[in-house]
């Protein structure tokens, strides 16, 4: 088989470079000149772990390609995924204008049947779109060509993406017949010899699936944070409370852990997304407004915190930050809740010194040259009035207790992500403050 997959971002990357590494013929479409020059060179666009050596390697095997061209690569295509940015707009609505462009130069150069698939996460109705756009531009040729659209919706954790496409909990595909389910199934084989599941049904469900998943999470996050924030008024401990209802498998451990807000690419999006689509479709989504509320609110509870202690006085006072990205793994600054607590700190007066293993660079395109960044942790402690733990990267876990307490100028931290024990932190003479927890009366 040979697939195209037209946009070189996260998902497109991941999903062509997964398809090449089980022998799959693959060319990856972008516009952008220089992305695919460095491509070329195994220069990555993006960080994700294992994603360079894999894309090196199946580029020098030859079944991975790297092409400014969509039409010079549709010839002899089976599958043509599109998976090229959908942008939120101001109203919250996904932008698809990039989705469509695509679609509409797959309809001005096929000559064969193809299942053009939206790998891109897009709104309940975008399938119709797009057939309705490769359809417009045949008829311009003036061409009778059979093809279908179909949904396959990614559903890739950043940090463990790879993992994710290679062993999926679950694969959905959305088709309109019969010829494309055969098609899809057959390109997915390699990943189903396991066991692991493909669901197919009708395209809407396919692309109503997406939104519902990451809605759910999202609700499960804020959910989780609005207890937390209850649990430090009545003087309750989120953390044991988290475990005493993470054991019920009618609820699971999994994205109950209270913290500083969700960001990145998906969550904030696509649940603005939903309930824009509900809007339109004349019904309010009560529980997702909710849930937007309470995480842009839980993207400012650490300043609160920080303002509380020092009596709204910061101005003058440095600030050391652990962690930019809005995950570990990661070095994506999408709706990070560092940017809203930086800048929060910098309109204040303070001064933030700030490490990330990987983010570095991203986090220089949103706060410039505002804020100083260290080479390391240890770097960042320096003579630093505070630590603000904001990304939970692997190795902030186990620090040197010893070490931070002689670098800082007091031995203050505020966890927004709850990876320290209170009790430890006492014996090293810090004040500990975290989320979910009254650590001014423990």
């Amino acid at each position: 088989m040979k697939i195209v997959v037209i946009g070189t971002g996260y998902v497109g990357l991941v999903t062509g470079t997964c398809f090449a590494d089980v022998g799959i013929d693959v060319v990856c479409i972008d516009v952008d000149t220089k992305k695919i020059d460095n491509l070329k060179k195994g220069i990555m666009p993006i960080y994700e772990p294992g994603l360079e050596e894999m894309v090196i390697r199946n580029h020098e095997k030859g079944r991975l390609h790297f092409s400014t061209s969509l039409k010079e690569n549709l010839a002899d295509a089976d599958v043509a995924f599109i998976a090229v940015g959908t942008p939120p707009g101001e109203d919250g609505s996904a932008d698809l204008k990039y989705v469509l462009a695509v679609a509409r130069e797959i309809g001005a150069s096929i000559n064969d049947y193809i299942v053009v698939v939206t790998k891109s996460t897009v709104p309940v109705g975008t399938a119709s779109k797009v057939r309705a756009a490769v359809q417009e531009e045949l008829t311009k040729r003036g061409m009778s060509l059979e093809f279908d659209v179909a949904s396959n919706p990614e559903f890739l954790k950043e940090g463990a993406a790879i993992e994710d496409f290679k062993k999926p909990d679950r694969i959905v595909v959305g088709v309109e017949s019969r010829k494309a389910e055969e098609v899809m199934r057959r390109l997915y084989k390699p990943f189903l010899l396991n066991g692991h599941p493909i669901i197919f049904m009708d395209v809407p469900s396919a692309e109503m699936t997406k939104y519902a998943a990451n809605a759910m999470l999202a609700t499960k996050i804020s959910f989780m944070n609005d207890i937390a924030n209850l649990c430090e008024i009545m003087g309750a401990d989120v953390n044991l409370v988290r475990r005493g209802i993470g054991s019920d498998p009618r609820i699971g451990n999994r994205f109950i852990y209270p913290g500083i807000g969700y960001g990145g690419s998906c969550f904030p999006k696509d649940v603005k997304a939903l309930i824009k689509t509900a809007q339109d479709n004349g019904y309010h989504m009560r529980i997702l407004n909710a849930v937007e509320d309470v995480n842009n609110d839980q993207k400012s509870v650490l300043f609160s915190k920080i303002v509380k202690h020092f009596n709204g006085e910061l101005k003058g006072k440095t600030f050391a930050v652990w962690g930019l990205s809005f995950k570990p793994n990661t070095d994506d600054m999408r709706e990070a809740p560092s940017l809203v607590i930086i800048e929060k700190l910098l309109a204040a007066g303070a001064n933030v010194k700030a490490y990330d293993p990987v983010a570095m660079h991203e986090a220089k395109k949103d706060l410039g040259e505002q804020i100083e960044y260290a080479k390391d942790s240890d770097e960042a402690l320096i003579d630093a009035d505070a630590l603000l733990i904001i990304t939970e990267w692997p190795e902030f876990r186990t620090p040197n207790f010893k070490v931070m307490g002689k670098l800082m100028k007091n031995k203050l931290v505020f966890d927004g992500r709850n990876i320290y024990d209170l009790a430890e932190m006492k014996e090293n003479g810090f004040e500990y403050h975290c989320i979910g927890v009254n650590t001014d009366n423990a």
